[in-house]
């Protein structure tokens, strides 16, 4: 008994043994499941967060792909008339565009009308080019998409630029204006020029025989069109065609921006006799033409033409270059963008006609300008308001203790703007002596002139601290030499002391209104029709760029700043009332007083009207650019300016517009110019 109790006792110590052994192993196996799993979120957790940003960002690219195409269906899927429901509905009910207001009233299309684009605004393509421009052959180097600037830029600039020596197409390139009405009714996509007027004469019966777009290379200079072209015989058969098809109703001209001089041109040209001239006679403009309504004219030039030639750059590129210095100067993407622009523009002949005219007489010297107590308070002008002038009476007050330096069109430092003229020290930079000795020698594919001028001659430049109008030409004569020899031969900048001397008869006078004479059409009339109520560029404070590499050695000094808020020196730049390009000082005074009248400027007796649009911007992004803009180009969609338009082309005349339509202080300036009339 007692053994059986013992292999009892010995064989379940060895089940529990085996038991305990068996547990130990569950156990193990249970811990190493467990560390197995661990093991397992712990890469997943690691995975996890290693794709997590992969993932999110392939998310937002999705549902922003999502929603575009989901909005693009809803776009092409809604009715035409659910957008202007969406906008009548937050900004009320929008008013009828002026075609449809004049169609209502029962207007009808009578006079032909004549479209004259300005410098940039028309489309040019390409005919022929170098091996770089291939699959280009009629694709527009300018206009549209501009797509090839970004994919060719090198290319690009070599087929816009011009012969530096006579100002016409480089060898083996043609590149030429677009023709008809697309050539500029749209600038690029959705960024309309002519386009919304077109559009508002289509609505009083208006259509391609009834219109014609004058277009023609903005590149070259004025004369030149006729001579590559044709350009200006072009015109002259175009207007005759539209006058002899349309019951012998004389054509209305809409010029625009530069366009304005190149009009001014052709009426010249078309009274001269062959070859220099048309052949027309003197009577031609009085047979075929009822009016001209210049849209932002620079008659007399503007002063961002001269910042343009002489550093490529206006108020927008300076802020551009101060926030970024350097970057717009260096080799970026192998591409001086600077210097680069400046080589192109500086071909471009065209650009020359826009210098500012007339010099000191009309500009204001060291000390005058017509402008000078101008108050830059930029807010909306009201017309004939009493309370207005009161207020502006005082506020009058304290601007009228300092006077603007608006006649020191470049002034070397804000201190020399500012100074009196009696100390001021200046240093006669036209006998400098120019040398080599200037950094810019890995520079020749970007040659902009500024490489021979030598540190001497950049020093000199500098010391005689400031330039009026009448110094400017001397200035870009000794900076731009072979630019301005180009441009001796096609414009003039003065005043005439004797219209009828002989010399007047050349074309190179007759795009400046100070030394040409209107036609002899007193039946014609002459509107000068402008935006107002924006700061608009008139002087500007300069410094010398700091020496490096590829750079061009003159720069707006961005941090010339006036004392309080309502200065007109912002950023380096005196402002005045303008359209923000062309001062009022240009767009309006051979109408306000050297046109106005029977003058020696205009011997027949031409009707003048000045017709003023205050700039009002759009009050919200559902208007667009605005109907109400006296920007310079965005006043093509101005409701009233349109309207003002449609009636004249309708037939209707100045004075049953209303005549002359003024919110500036156009007339008081003018009356400050002591011009011979």
């Amino acid at each position: 008994m007692s053994l059986l109790r013992r292999r009892k006792g010995s064989e379940i110590e060895k089940d529990s043994k085996l038991n305990l052994k068996e547990d130990e192993n569950i156990e193990g196996e249970d811990e190493n499941k467990h560390k197995v799993k661990e093991a397992k979120k712990k890469k997943k957790e690691e995975n996890k967060k290693k794709w997590n940003c992969f993932d999110n960002c392939c998310w937002f690219i999705g549902f922003i792909c999502s929603v575009w195409w989901f909005l693009l269906f809803l776009y092409n899927a809604m009715p035409a008339s659910f957008p202007q429901y969406v906008t009548e509905a937050i900004t009320g009910p929008l008013p009828d565009p002026p075609g449809v207001k004049l169609q209502k009233e029962g207007l009808k299309a009578k006079h032909p009308v004549v479209f004259v684009p300005g410098i940039v605004t028309g489309g040019l393509e390409l005919w022929e080019g170098h091996q770089c421009a291939d699959g280009l052959f009629r694709k527009r180097l300018w206009g549209g998409t501009f797509g090839e600037v970004y994919k060719r830029p090198l290319c690009w600039v070599e087929h816009m630029s011009l012969d530096n020596e006579t100002g016409l197409d480089p060898s083996g390139i043609r590149v030429r204006p677009v023709t008809g009405l697309v050539a500029a009714d749209y600038f690029a996509p959705g960024y309309f020029v002519w386009a919304v007027l077109i559009a508002n004469l289509a609505r009083i019966g208006y259509e391609e025989k009834t219109m014609y777009m004058a277009a023609y290379d903005w590149r070259i200079s004025f004369q030149n069109t006729e001579v590559r072209d044709q350009t200006l015989s072009r015109i002259k058969s175009n207007i005759e065609l539209l006058v002899a098809t349309n019951n012998g109703n004389k054509v209305v001209v809409i010029p625009h921006s530069m366009g304005v001089l190149y009009f001014l041109h052709f009426m010249k040209w078309v009274e001269a006799p062959a070859p220099m001239g048309g052949g027309g006679g003197s009577d031609w403009c009085a047979k075929h033409i009822k009016a001209v309504m210049n849209i932002g004219g620079p008659f007399l030039g503007v002063p961002k033409a001269v910042t343009g030639l002489f550093s490529a750059e206006a108020k927008d590129v300076a802020v551009a270059r101060a926030i970024a210095p350097g970057v717009l100067d260096k080799d970026l993407f192998r591409l001086q963008t600077l210097q680069h622009v400046m080589r192109m523009t500086r071909t471009w002949d065209s650009t020359m006609s826009m210098i500012p005219k007339g010099g000191d007489t009309i500009w204001g010297g060291l000390d005058w300008s017509p402008e000078e107590y101008y108050e830059c308070i930029h807010k909306r002008h009201k017309h004939n308001d009493t309370e207005l002038a009161a207020d502006k009476g005082a506020e009058h007050v304290d601007s009228q203790t300092k006077s603007l330096p608006y006649g020191r069109m470049i002034s070397f430092g804000k201190d020399v703007a500012e100074a009196p003229s009696s100390k001021i020290e200046r240093t006669d930079f036209r006998d400098a002596i120019k040398g080599n000795n200037y950094a810019n020698g890995s520079c020749n594919d970007a040659w902009t002139e500024y490489q021979d001028m030598g540190i001497g001659g950049i020093k000199a430049v500098a010391d005689y601290k400031v330039y009026t109008a009448g110094s400017l030409l001397d200035l870009l004569h000794f900076v731009a030499p072979k630019m301005m020899k180009r441009g001796d031969v096609h414009f003039s900048y003065g005043i005439a002391d004797d219209l009828n001397d002989p010399k007047y008869k050349h074309y190179k006078y007759w795009s400046n209104p100070l030394e040409t004479k209107l036609p002899n059409a007193p039946d014609m009339e002459i509107y000068s029709m402008y935006g107002v109520g924006i700061p608009t560029e008139r002087a500007y404070v300069y410094k010398v760029s700091a020496t490096s590499d590829c750079y061009i050695p003159f720069q707006i000094d961005t941090s010339a700043e006036g004392e309080t808020e309502r200065s007109c020196l912002k950023g380096g730049v005196f402002t005045v009332d303008g359209d923000e390009t062309v001062p009022v000082l240009s767009s309006g005074f051979m109408c306000a007083k050297a046109w106005r009248g029977q003058t020696r400027f205009n011997p027949s007796g031409i009707q003048t009207y000045i017709r003023e649009y205050d700039h009002a911007p759009p009050s919200n992004l559902l208007e667009g650019r605005g109907t109400q803009s006296g920007a310079h180009v965005d006043i093509m969609g101005n409701f009233a300016l349109i309207e003002d338009v449609i009636r004249v082309a309708a037939g209707a005349t100045g004075e049953e517009l209303g005549g002359d339509q003024v919110y500036s202080d156009i007339f008081k300036w003018s009356q400050k110019i002591d011009l011979q009339l």
